[in-house]
């Protein structure tokens, strides 16, 4: 005879089974709804990059659980911000062909080739001078090159260091308060790009001296010589109204710089202090009659080791580390910048370099990156930067003595 179940033990199993499966399916019920989501907010995002819908008739509205209010509030930021972003840089593209259109030739090919190679698909643009002389080596992407320019960005740092010590407002060794329990100095600041250091420096020394230097090194006016394409670029008659001088001083608010001008400045960093006109021979006749033409010496030799010193930690230790060619001997500084151009929308990155051998450095670069992704960076044009030393070094491109002092120097009176 089969055991008698007892009825109060069968119901509790029965009412455990039916709590288990429940659960079970309760969970089952969240992941798919977790899963849905995504679907929803990654169609949302790739409906928001495509071209607008037109706006459909507004629909009656349904009664929503205090839940769904929250999921829609949401959804609706996350799509809001993507609006923000797309509409802040649409049609600058990470990746372009940025070299098709130029015409390099009268361009030193092996520099050429490797700036070409170095900065491959991205959208931007190089400019490498022979900082001895002045001449232009190789432009690639000639329309940004000698366009209307850009906000500088964290370049303008260098121009703020000289215009500090110039000024005795700091020395080599200043320590600077940087947040709650951190101090700098010059090189580290250079190195690591710090704001505040240099926001600091700017209210210090005020407009008026911020402008003097700015103007001295180049800024606001033609870098080169006889190169009717150029634009000036632009420098402020006031203080900016967003963040003053001192934003001014550690992102050049209010500035437009083109990369021609950044290179000249980078070639007087290499050269000791000299600011040469840029040229940029384009027939045989002018290559074989070329004579490097000075703008004016700005006499910061007692000034620049400091500098230096902060462009070198830079690529050793701090923002401009992608750029450092481990497999060569030459010497690399360069000093990045990173932020958004909100007069030609777009996210901005710059390196301002140089290398070779210290006494006679070979070349000099400034690279600049455009387009609607955090890889438009500093860093990621110091990384472009450093296969372009790679692909020289190669080439033994540094192997050979700089040529200097083998034509005669026709100096400006402006």
């Amino acid at each position: 005879m089969a055991a008698e179940v007892d009825p109060v033990a069968k119901f509790k199993y029965r009412r455990a089974t039916l709590i288990s499966s429940t659960a079970r399916i309760e969970w089952k019920t969240k992941r798919m709804s977790k899963g849905l989501s995504k679907i929803v907010l990654t169609g949302m995002l790739v409906s928001t990059l495509a071209v607008p819908a037109p706006a459909a008739e507004p629909a009656a509205r349904p009664i929503e659980s205090t839940h769904s209010k929250s999921h829609s509030k949401t959804k609706s930021k996350i799509t809001s911000r993507v609006h923000h972003l797309v509409l802040r840089f649409r049609g600058v593209p990470t990746y372009a062909d940025s070299f098709s259109s130029d015409d390099p030739t009268f361009d030193d090919p092996i520099v050429r080739k490797a700036v070409v190679d170095g900065l491959g698909r991205y959208n931007g643009s190089v400019v490498a001078v022979d900082p001895n002389t002045g001449r232009i080596l190789t432009v690639v992407n000639q329309k940004i090159a000698f366009g209307d320019g850009y906000i500088p960005c964290s370049t303008i740092k260098p121009t703020i260091a000289i215009a500090a010590l110039e000024e005795n407002v700091i020395t080599r060794d200043t320590m600077l308060k940087v947040s709650r329990r951190k101090y700098m100095n010059l090189t580290d600041a250079l190195a690591h790009s710090n704001n505040v250091f240099f926001e600091e420096l700017g209210r210090r020394m005020g407009f008026d001296t911020v402008s003097k230097y700015g103007r001295l090194l180049g800024l606001g006016e033609l870098a080169g010589y006889n190169l009717p394409e150029e634009h000036p670029g632009s420098f402020p008659t006031q203080a900016p109204a967003f963040g003053g001088v001192a934003r001014m001083s550690s992102f050049g608010e209010g500035i437009q710089m083109t990369p021609l001008q950044l290179v000249a400045l980078g070639a007087a960093f290499a050269n000791g202090g000299t600011l040469y006109y840029l040229q940029y021979p384009r027939t045989q006749e002018d290559i074989q009659a070329f004579t490097p033409r000075v703008k004016r010496d700005l006499n910061i030799a007692n000034v620049l080791p400091e500098v230096r010193e902060g462009m070198l930690a830079a690529v050793l230790y701090g923002t401009g580390r992608l750029s450092y060619d481990a497999g060569g001997d030459e010497t690399a500084l360069g000093k990045t910048g990173t932020c958004d151009d909100h007069t030609n929308p777009s996210r901005i990155g710059w390196f301002v370099s140089y290398a070779g051998d210290s006494q006679h450095p070979k070349i000099a670069l400034a690279v600049l990156l455009r387009g609607n992704t955090r890889r438009v960076m500093g860093p990621t044009a110091a990384q472009v930067a450093g296969h372009i030393y790679r692909n020289l070094r190669e080439q033994n491109y540094f192997g050979e003595p700089a040529k200097i002092d083998q034509v005669q120097t026709l100096t400006s009176g402006k």
